[in-house]
């Protein structure tokens, strides 16, 4: 088993920030020391990974990703071994992405669909959500079942009717099962009978083009359900986590929940902080490049979304990535942006973006390891074996150069998809090296990674449950 020292860079958790070596022994950090009691590690090291200069920080977990999953009549473009490769490019380690139970059938087929798409394809470690589309009696019994597998949460939606939407009782009974099984319960919070009546109203008065996505998805249609899921859990007694919060009257009604003491958790997406409802106004149906569910919103918006972040109504930063290539996918809906595939990539961006936000002020340090691996990690059932640097962990480390200047762009990215949403934003810090499970993935502008390295992740319950 082969012992590796990562020497004299500034470690860097969700608690504290310190001047350390890093032992690695195998697939799993060892020890943590200061630089003169490490010394005594290398007469029995096989490596030496110098960090001077550098912060060495917990591989980012991302807890909402979609790979290869099928919508609008297509497919995301990025399959488990590209997105996989182009999330540890961008120094995530490990992501939980959604099996989909399909309507009709059970959640088991839908698990072992995506264990047959994820098994053998993976560069970094991976886990599953589980989306019920079809909740009834026997879908409600195999929750129990999944459970036991590592299968610790359930999504459902109030959106996209006649695909994956469930009504109020069936959202109801599955949070019941989740009081009684201990899931935690994820909501995709929009009012999609509402928006589909003002969808059909549009696209009668001739409103065809992709900025009108982000006007029928009304934020109050997002604040309505966010409330309405909140209630419904409460009667349940099970506990909640809204997925890409973007509105601030959605932030509100999240920031009462918490503030009365109910177990109601959410997250944001860079799209959010980042990118506005004026992008979906682009000429040259190039705004389709920036449909997504929920929709960008008004600039206004992102700053009641960072104070969130700041006083923690906000837990989480994940990125929704669901890439869909601009040519041949996006195009689809060019006359009716009702066909628009939802989704936008990032996997890569979200650890550059929110230190660019640490660049700017807007967050610490040790809140953005916070947000984009401890929290994700604990949320989900992963820590400490994930989102943090600690003896016995796991050896997912990166170490990461705060002064590297870089710009994002489609030209560089890894993503497999044809455009980056935030083509042209320039960033200071960027991944040097990447570690998975003690092994480089990433070095000095180099992939060394290989499918098939990631390993499926049975996950615990939530962590953060009163």
């Amino acid at each position: 088993m082969s012992r590796t020292i990562i020497r004299g860079g500034l470690v860097i958790t969700a608690t504290e920030e310190i001047r350390a070596d890093v032992l690695i022994d195998g697939e799993h950090v060892a020890a943590i020391a200061a630089p003169a009691a490490a010394e005594q590690w290398l007469a029995t090291t096989d490596t030496v990974i110098d960090a001077t200069g550098h912060y060495v920080i917990p591989g980012g977990v991302d807890g909402h990703t979609h790979m290869q999953m099928p919508f609008g009549g297509t497919f995301a473009s990025d399959t488990f071994e590209t997105g996989t490769r182009a999330a540890a490019w961008g120094g995530t380690t490990t992501i939980v992405d959604f099996a989909i139970q399909p309507v009709g059938g059970s959640p088991r087929e839908g698990l072992d669909a995506w264990h047959a798409k994820a098994d053998g394809q993976c560069a970094i470690d991976y886990g599953f959500h589980m989306i019920l589309s079809d909740v009834g009696d026997e879908a409600l019994k195999e929750m129990d079942a999944l459970i036991g597998e590592g299968i610790t949460s359930f999504k459902m939606f109030m959106a996209y009717p006649g695909v994956f939407y469930s009504d109020d009782g069936q959202i109801l009974r599955a949070m019941q099962q989740a009081a009684d099984n201990g899931a935690l319960t994820m909501m995709h919070a929009e009012n999609g009978i509402a928006i589909d009546v003002l969808v059909q109203q549009a696209l009668a008065a001739g409103r065809t083009d992709p900025k009108f996505h982000g006007q029928v998805r009304h934020p109050l249609l997002e604040a309505e359900a966010t409330h309405r899921a909140i209630q419904l859990a409460r009667v349940a007694g099970a506990p909640l986590y809204v997925v890409h919060v973007s509105a601030a009257e959605a932030v509100a009604e999240i920031t009462q929940a918490r503030d009365n003491g109910l177990n109601v958790f959410a997250e944001t997406c860079p799209q959010y902080l980042f990118l506005t409802i004026d992008d979906l106004a682009r000429p040259e149906f190039e705004g389709s490049k920036y449909v997504c569910s929920t929709p960008l919103r008004q600039v206004e918006h992102q700053a009641n979304l960072w104070q969130a972040l700041r006083t923690n109504d906000l837990s989480v930063v994940s990125t929704d990535h669901c890439p869909f290539c601009f040519k041949d996918q996006k195009e689809l809906g060019r006359g009716d942006f009702s066909k628009i595939p939802n989704g936008i990539p990032g996997v890569e961006n979200r650890i550059d973006l929110l230190h660019q936000a640490v660049v700017e002020g807007r967050i610490s340090r040790r809140r953005w390891i916070e947000l984009a691996c401890t929290t994700p990690a604990r949320m989900f059932g992963l820590h400490p074996r994930k989102g943090t640097i600690a003896p016995g962990g796991d050896a997912d480390i990166v170490i990461y150069d705060p002064r590297a200047e870089h710009v994002l762009s489609a030209e560089t990215h890894h993503m497999n998809v044809d455009y980056n949403a935030y083509e042209g934003k320039r960033l200071t810090g960027q991944a040097r090296t990447v570690l998975s499970r003690g092994e480089v993935v990433v070095d000095a502008g180099s992939y060394t990674g290989r499918a098939g390295h990631g390993r499926f992740l049975p996950r615990d319950t939530c962590q953060y449950l009163i």
